[in-house]
């Protein structure tokens, strides 16, 4: 296609990618009014924050495949106009169940969008240097997105309900629908494996299963659902496992995790993703419930967080003409732990605002490696005729690695408050309607033990962020390139070595190469 024509077309990609971003973000600021308004539970706010990428993680490898079947802009279009539907009924929810609902459900149109939107970017773009530039372009715009997520959330709530976080995205849709017939392409696929829906619902179950009973174990009370829960999950885990390895044509490939540089980025991805989306998911609640910020500053104080994402991003390739990809992403690792290892030490008085906002912004920084250079060594590992099933799983792994750290990370938060706090209010939210009932004395004393309990749970999570960070850190290096078999083309444990050399040879291009 032509090369204005394609401009365009990538700039019209850019707003879902946005959108997507954004949304996984923008409610972690307006969790708490929306708590208040609809007297959603700390276990209810939980599902409505995970949901949406809980369903994108379970769901992005089908949705890909489905477009190669039927067209990928035609699915982004239909994803698009459902996107948009389903926002403005979300902004209407009437209680926390039709939210989680309706959340869950943004999320399957949510998993049309991202496939697509890369897709179609490798089809308008043929030039290697052009693609790469719309792909760095791509990436770019789902880290600002979520930086931008919690600022435009911040605007909004200073005017507007809650509801309007959710509404922001209708005009992006809007403009979607109405250029994309004109300045995108439509692709299919050539062969194509058949759908496998037992297999996308045994995924889904055993994922569903799994955080249920990560949810509720800590609530209290009968513990015999949620132990139940999680051995169900554990077993349909195990068959949809089995049966992905039975097909010729699996919607998982999970012989690709046989390459252990593969593996190793794969693991690190979900886990690092756990640990950035549980602080994000803290940090701004603490922001608000603890020192008392409204949603706007809150949303500019927790920008940095996320602009450091990018700009550790943007800075990686730099590194390469200098060190081994694997060991850029090991110091980027350990940085994120001593980012991580600052929020231990925060207290609830509004001195601790320095101390969040550098820990978080150190925290990301550091993870800029990974998420730059993480996946070009998941694609580069593999042969090329396996590069699509490559992709998808890191997709799956970023979604599944944000879900986790809401629904994880999020419940051991609850637990500490709920350990410290002894049975009161679930949440700092409910806490301060509470404390409107009460004499002033007691009503102040209960916001004094909300607050602190909270900064416990905040405390806690640093430190298991900061294990994490330094595990995977260990990780990398212990990552040692494989030997190039003859011919130079990677093979299931190979391929490895060819990457680092590769990468190298173009961070020093990259590095002597004017301006």
């Amino acid at each position: 296609m032509r090369a204005d024509r394609a401009r365009l077309g990538l700039a019209l990609l850019m707003l879902p990618t946005l959108v997507v971003a954004m949304d996984m973000t923008a409610l972690l600021l307006a969790l708490p009014r929306l708590s208040a308004d609809l007297g959603a539970s700390a276990v209810e706010q939980l599902w409505i924050s995970d949901g949406y990428g809980l369903m994108v993680a379970g769901l992005v490898i089908t949705m890909g495949t489905l477009g190669d079947r039927i067209g990928r802009r035609r699915l982004l279009l239909i994803g698009a106009a459902a996107f948009a539907v389903l926002s403005v009924v979300a902004a209407l929810a009437v209680d926390p169940l039709m939210l989680i609902v309706v959340r869950a459900l943004l999320g399957v149109a949510g998993a049309t969008l991202a496939p697509s939107t890369l897709a179609l970017i490798t089809n308008m773009f043929r030039d290697d240097r052009e693609r790469g530039r719309a792909v760095a372009v791509w990436a770019t715009c789902q880290f600002a997105g979520g930086a931008l997520g919690p600022v435009l959330a911040g605007l909004l709530l200073r005017s507007f309900w809650w509801g309007s976080v959710f509404l922001a995205a209708v005009p992006a849709m809007a403009l979607l629908l109405a250029a994309g017939p004109f300045l995108l392409p439509e692709f299919r696929g050539g062969e194509v494996g058949r759908p496998d829906p037992a297999g996308v619902g045994l995924s889904l179950a055993a994922v569903l299963l799994v955080l249920y009973g990560v949810k509720q174990l800590p609530v209290g009370g009968a513990t015999g659902v949620p132990a139940a829960a999680l051995l169900l999950g554990t077993g349909v885990g195990y068959l949809f496992v089995r049966r992905q390895r039975g097909l010729e044509q699996p919607l998982l490939d999970l012989g690709l995790l046989r390459n252990r540089l593969f593996a190793a980025v794969l693991v690190s991805l979900v886990l690092a993703g756990t640990a950035m989306a549980g602080t994000g998911l803290l940090v701004t609640q603490y922001l608000q419930s603890v020192l008392g910020r409204s949603p706007f500053a809150s949303a500019v104080l927790f920008a940095p967080m996320g602009l450091a994402v990018a700009a550790g991003t943007l800075a990686a390739p730099r590194l390469l003409g200098r060190v081994r990809p694997t060991t850029a992403i090991a110091g980027g690792l350990a940085l994120s732990a001593l980012g991580a290892l600052l929020l231990v030490a925060v207290d609830g008085g509004s001195g601790s605002l320095p101390l969040v906002m550098t820990g978080s912004a150190v925290l990301a920084l550091g993870t800029g490696p990974l998420f730059a250079l993480g996946t070009g060594l998941v694609l580069d590992s593999v042969p090329p005729e396996r590069a699509g099933s490559a992709a998808a799983m890191s997709e799956t792994g970023n979604y599944l690695g944000g879900s986790l750290g809401f629904a994880v990370l999020g419940t051991v938060a609850a637990a500490v408050y709920r350990d410290r706090t002894g049975g009161g209010p679930d949440s700092p939210a409910a806490a301060v309607e509470a404390a409107r009932h009460l004499p002033a004395e007691q009503g102040a004393a209960l916001l004094r033990g909300a607050r602190s309990a909270f900064t416990a749970g905040l405390q806690v999570n640093g430190l298991i962020a900061a294990a994490l960070f330094a595990g995977l850190a260990l990780l990398a290096l212990a990552v040692r390139p494989a030997v190039r078999p003859a011919g130079g083309v990677a093979g299931e444990t190979a391929g490895e070595g060819a990457v680092e050399e590769a990468m190298e040879e173009a961070g020093e291009t990259a590095s002597t190469r004017p301006g």
